[in-house]
């Protein structure tokens, strides 16, 4: 038997990178792009190499392409962790694992190192595979957790917690990061919302530039272990920004988030302005230009915002000139 477990591209609409930090989010997964794995059983455990993990270039021009876009490392250590954590799980919480080996493949079309989740989508797929072939059941907060770990305890990758709570939750969700609650618990609260599907939403990313989320996460996490006030109130005002935009969607009244998802923007650039690029600045501009509300889907390389209708075209054809795709996401709702 062959199982086949699809995780999607994430988008933050509102909050980040306060989920670090013992902020809030909202964010929503949507199925533009996804990540498969693919999992049958085998005699022996076997990880399959997918084309992030090819070792072989027509020329150095080839290689160089290669590691601009995908970076240094394929997704192989992704599973690799992934499996060690789902087993490392299950002994710790004395979960019988049945003694059958199996062979695991994934693929993504997810565009790579741009704020879309892409690593924590093949995990979250890899988990689900595990669960499901093993038959262990893992409860979503926990699953989280765990795919957050993958990449944080495991591979030393400095990342916020929503993007895999949007992944296995499967639903748009507000996050909100309690410090008591995640100290008590282990987790946050999690809550499904409502994002209309007339809402005029757009996600574009830069194909001519990938970053690794390591940039960022990294420079503030060290500003907010110092304590620099500036970075405190910043993540206070996203945790406020989220809340205001829950009771705008709420109450459907949309007209204040144009301003809203701005000032995520604008607070960002505020306090982490040295790790913000050129390109990255210039992606949001070009959406402003055409009265767009835009900020970063993530740690940069990709935006979300709020288009007008009557120059979304124009805004497409345009940010094409630049090398950047632009998508109305497909949300997933259920």
């Amino acid at each position: 038997m062959i199982y086949r477990e699809k995780a999607y591209p994430r988008a933050a609409l509102i909050g980040n990178p306060s989920d670090g930090y013992f902020g809030k989010t909202i964010a929503f997964v949507f199925r533009n792009y996804c990540a498969e794995v693919t999992l049958y059983e085998s005699p022996k455990f076997e990880i399959l190499p997918s084309v992030l993990d090819y070792n072989t270039y027509t020329d150095m021009a080839n290689l160089a392409d290669s590691i601009e876009q995908f970076g240094y490392y394929g997704g192989i250590r992704l599973l690799k962790a992934c499996v060690k954590i789902f087993y490392s799980y299950c002994v710790s919480h004395d979960i019988h694992v049945a003694d059958r080996n199996c062979t695991l493949q994934y693929q993504t079309n997810i565009p790579n190192r741009l704020g879309l989740a892409g690593s924590s989508a093949i995990i979250t797929a890899t988990m689900r595979n595990l669960m499901r072939f093993y038959e262990v059941e893992i409860p979503n907060e926990i699953l989280a957790n765990l795919v957050l770990s993958v990449e944080q305890d495991e591979l030393g990758i400095k990342a916020g917690l929503q993007d895999r709570v949007a992944q296995v939750y499967h639903v748009p969700i507000y996050m909100n990061f309690d410090r008591e609650h995640m100290e008590r618990y282990g987790y946050g609260i999690y809550e499904p919302i409502e994002i209309p599907e007339n809402l005029p939403l757009f996600v574009a990313f830069r194909t001519d530039l990938a970053e690794g989320s390591e940039i960022l996460h990294s420079r503030l996490h060290m500003d907010y272990e110092e304590g620099k006030p500036a970075v405190l109130d910043a993540i206070r005002e996203w945790a406020h920004l989220t809340d205001q935009v829950r009771d705008c969607l709420s109450r459907h009244d949309y007209a204040p988030l144009h301003d809203l998802l701005n000032r995520n923007f604008d607070l960002r650039c505020e306090v982490c302005s040295s790790s913000i690029s050129p390109k990255n600045r210039n992606m949001v501009n070009l959406a402003r230009k055409h009265g767009a509300a835009a900020k970063f889907t993530g740690s940069g390389g990709a935006i979300i915002g709020l288009y007008q209708e009557d120059s979304f075209e124009a805004m497409k054809a345009e940010m094409q000139k630049h090398k950047i795709v632009v998508v109305k996401p497909d949300i997933i709702r259920s």
